[in-house]
């Protein structure tokens, strides 16, 4: 599903990137898309707080109910997450051709669908919660293998340059 939604976005939205020659300019186009992708995670840390608040635990400290849990966990695995979307997006951004750079702004935009797709299922059950996360974590692993495909057999004089 993936690659489809990422597909039919590259086609059919009317955008382009900006014309970003240098390696630094890409990087700070990535780091203010990558500042989008924080949105459902800066949303789940204020549920997690609101839902704290209200929890009914006499103990703040003790242990959490349900409905705390829920959001703490997802604002921690989001949190993992972004970490590694960031870094492997930062480095496709240092491959891509600059026809293809409009794929940095999409693939930001599928991790914070999917993030809050991941979100909602897993507050309804923990066994709907698969396909969320896998909308994160597959393209996440189809960036990883290409930047090292990239940098190892595409550019292997320049791997660390």
């Amino acid at each position: 599903l993936c690659p489809c939604l990422i597909y039919g976005a590259y086609v059919f939205l009317p955008f382009d990137a900006p014309l970003l020659p240098t390696i630094s300019a890409r990087l700070v186009y990535t780091l203010r898309c990558a500042a989008f992708a924080t949105f459902p995670i800066v949303l789940g840390m204020i549920i997690s707080g609101i839902s704290r608040l209200c929890s009914s635990a006499l103990e703040p400290f003790g242990e959490l109910q349900r409905e705390v849990e829920i959001h703490r966990t997802y604002v921690s695995q989001s949190i993992h997450l972004f970490i590694l979307y960031f870094f492997n997006m930062a480095v496709l951004a240092t491959y891509l051709q600059q026809e293809v750079l409009k794929l940095i702004p999409l693939l930001t935009g599928l991790f914070a669908i999917s993030r809050l797709i991941y979100w909602l299922s897993y507050a309804i059950g923990r066994s709907f919660r698969a396909f969320g996360f896998s909308m994160t974590f597959l393209p996440l692993l189809a960036m990883l293998l290409w930047n090292l495909y990239s940098m190892f057999v595409l550019e292997p004089e320049n791997v660390l340059a």
